[in-house]
């Protein structure tokens, strides 16, 4: 990460008062995995020696949006999260201005953990990460909630607001045939009661320790919408990792957890895979990947209904 990147260090003294008063020593670093923020690594030392580390999440410009908006939704979705128990960072810090970290961005408590890919035994791996999207999607939305959050079904499905289909999407093999499902059954779904969805639930936002889901991380695109969003974004990284059978564990656990099938899903399996194809070298352009994409997308259109 360029160094000009990092908070400026003369606001440093400033953003300690706010956030870690009495610290006397301080060391700033960057974190690993930022794409549309940058984030860093804050660790503070009190003159009795107590340790705390924050994360530190600074919006950088990509694409059209209000960092300072992007800011606010994380923040105020993590205290949603942590008023009803999700594992997830605590806000500490909101700094929609910039003022103190330079861009628009937030301080959370730091969360230790690892990302997990490659996990011993994946059918205990997926049901935990159903168990823990199966928490959040029991999130109502409502009145104290919606004005922050943004539009899930309208975010997810981007891609069929023109009339005809992007250009990258016209470039991949499957790419037309999606974008013509997607955008002749989306006029015709029935209204779902609308639950906190995350927009990006997969393996490289949550994070573990101990075997056990230690928060779930990157919030800036908190939605409300159809939790099956969620579900079929999360089936499909599965299946790209070479885990199918895991990903039919994911379904079973949080269907039984949420005591109903999931609505639709094969549309919105149609909807998570075009994502992909906006960006498909080191995602989905390669073997085995690729194979693995295929099946995928073949199996959301049979469950869709389409041959």
């Amino acid at each position: 990460m360029p160094e000009d990147l990092l908070p400026a260090a003369a606001n440093l003294p400033q953003l300690l008062q706010r956030i870690a008063p009495g610290s006397v020593r301080s060391e700033l670093s960057p974190l690993p995995g930022s794409y549309s923020n940058f984030t860093c690594l804050l660790r503070t030392e009190t003159a009795a020696g107590e340790m705390r580390r924050f994360a530190l999440r600074r919006y950088a410009v990509f694409g059209n949006y209000d960092r300072g908006e992007k800011a606010r939704r994380e923040f105020k979705t993590l205290q949603l999260l942590q008023a009803n128990g999700i594992p997830a960072p605590a806000p500490i810090y909101l700094d929609d201005s910039g003022a103190l970290l330079g861009t628009p961005g937030i301080v959370t408590q730091y969360v230790p953990g690892a990302l997990v890919f490659a996990p011993e035994d994946p059918i205990a791996w997926a049901q935990k990460l159903a168990a823990a999207l199966a928490q959040v999607h029991a999130i109502p939305c409502d009145a104290t909630n919606r004005d922050f959050l943004l539009d899930a079904n309208s975010e997810a499905t981007w891609f069929i607001r023109g009339d005809q289909p992007p250009a990258a999407m016209r470039a991949h093999a499957a790419g037309l045939s999606v974008w013509q499902t997607v955008s002749d059954m989306a006029t015709q779904l029935p209204p779902r009661p609308a639950a906190l969805v995350h927009l990006d639930y997969w393996a490289g936002n949550v994070l573990w320790h101990e075997g056990e889901i230690a928060g779930i991380v990157d919030w800036e695109e908190a939605a409300c919408g159809d939790p099956g969003i969620d579900v079929g974004y999360a089936r499909m990284d599965m299946v790209l990792l070479g885990l199918s059978q895991a990903a039919d564990a994911f379904l079973a656990a949080y269907e039984a957890l949420r005591g109903e099938p999931v609505a639709h899903l094969g549309f919105w399996e149609l909807v998570a895979a075009a994502r992909p194809m906006f960006n498909p070298v080191g995602w989905i352009a390669e073997p085995p990947a690729s194979a693995r994409f295929h099946q995928f997308v073949t199996a959301a259109r049979q469950r869709a209904g389409y041959p």
